[in-house]
């Protein structure tokens, strides 16, 4: 792990613990995933009483507790969280095969706390389902935390989802452990703006075709995916109704535009369509179309091309809350992450360069 990800919590005065735990907690409580005090951020299923499952990237759980230790109980082997506990830096911890339970922390003042847990990898393959949190005994769950009134949803690809964020380049293998969705330009952006954050991203999607994929579009991409509340499972759909975004930020295009060769006119098309998707849902929300780093050239003038005449089809046809944003290609000063992804340091400068532009669309400060 690169040395600026190390994090060090002098003077916090708890002990920080990031091994699993057994299943026995004893003189401990568990506090059910169903609890109405446990606030949720991203698309999750509650169809099964006392848990909650997800498969996207980046679901965040808030709550306040009493107490001087807490713990998660979750399916085994569900991979990595990032926590965050009162005003502290955030840490990560793992959720192993064999344990359900992970501890979070120890050693707490015997007071009030605030705990968020992102879950920070995609998982698809994990099928992650979290069956709520364990308190000391006597200790409780206090009212439903207060979030920001902001929101912000990322559409995107491994870019969006920290694919390698965490290593340095040199890695063979994709690895879970050097994914992290907590410290992309998406989740940086929104901690800068004060507002919430949910990401619909997954590894490898476009908007008309895949990684490698068929010139003439593949079945699976983004636009199939984006009415559920799983990636591709299409048991459940999603109630957009429960979460509107102020802004939505699509940052599709960089696997659409991989060789073999791709059809711009398409790639026009499929953006066209996705905006009108997006704006029935989101009848309020800025939309904006991202470009991401990874490429450059014709490549990124024909990526440039597709989006232009996308938006230009919305103003045309009346909405002019569509936006472009083109972020600086990387060139490798800021290093590169695993597969030549963005960097954790060309991630600051993204979110450096989006934060302005959305302050500029929104009014925000």
């Amino acid at each position: 792990m690169p040395s600026h990800i190390k994090t060090t919590i002098a003077g916090f005065a708890i002990a920080l613990t990031f091994a699993c735990l057994s299943q026995n907690c004893t003189a401990q409580q568990l506090v059910k995933a169903d609890d109405p005090r446990i606030v949720y951020t991203g698309r999750c299923s509650h169809s099964t009483p006392g848990a909650v499952a997800w498969n996207w990237p980046g679901l965040q759980i808030d709550a306040a507790f009493t107490g001087t230790s807490i713990s998660m109980k979750t399916s085994p082997g569900s991979g990595y969280y990032m926590v965050a506990i009162d005003n502290e830096p955030a840490f990560k911890v793992e959720s192993k095969e064999g344990t359900n339970v992970v501890e979070l922390a120890t050693g707490l003042a015997p007071t009030s706390h605030r705990i968020t847990i992102t879950y920070c990898i995609e998982g698809l393959l994990k099928n992650p389902v979290f069956y709520g949190l364990i308190l000391d005994e006597g200790a409780r769950l206090l009212e439903r935390p207060t979030l920001p009134e902001r929101r912000i949803e990322f559409i995107g690809n491994s870019i969006t989802c920290g694919l390698g964020i965490e290593g340095d380049g040199s890695e063979k293998k994709s690895s879970y452990a050097l994914q992290n969705v907590y410290y992309t330009y998406a989740a940086r952006t929104a901690r800068a703006l004060n507002a919430r954050w949910m990401t619909v991203a997954r590894s490898g999607l476009g908007i008309y075709r895949n990684t490698l994929g068929n010139p003439k579009g593949d079945k699976g991409v983004m636009p199939d995916m984006y009415p559920y509340t799983f990636f591709n499972k299409k048991t459940e759909l999603w109630d957009f109704s429960q979460w509107q975004p102020d802004v939505v930020c699509i940052g599709l295009g960089t696997n659409d535009t991989t060789n073999p060769s791709y059809d711009v006119s398409l790639l026009a098309s499929a953006f066209k369509r996705f905006i009108k998707t997006v704006r029935g849902h989101y009848p309020h929300a800025k939309i904006v179309l991202l470009t991401g780093t990874m490429i450059k050239g014709q490549r990124l003038a024909n990526l440039q091309k597709a989006q232009q005449e996308a938006l230009d089809d919305a103003h045309a046809n009346g909405d002019k809350e569509v936006y472009r944003f083109d972020f600086t290609p990387a060139d490798g000063s800021l290093g590169y992450g695993s597969f030549k992804h963005p960097s954790f340091k060309q991630n600051e400068q993204m979110a450096n360069e989006l934060v302005p532009f959305i302050r500029q669309i929104t009014g925000w400060d």
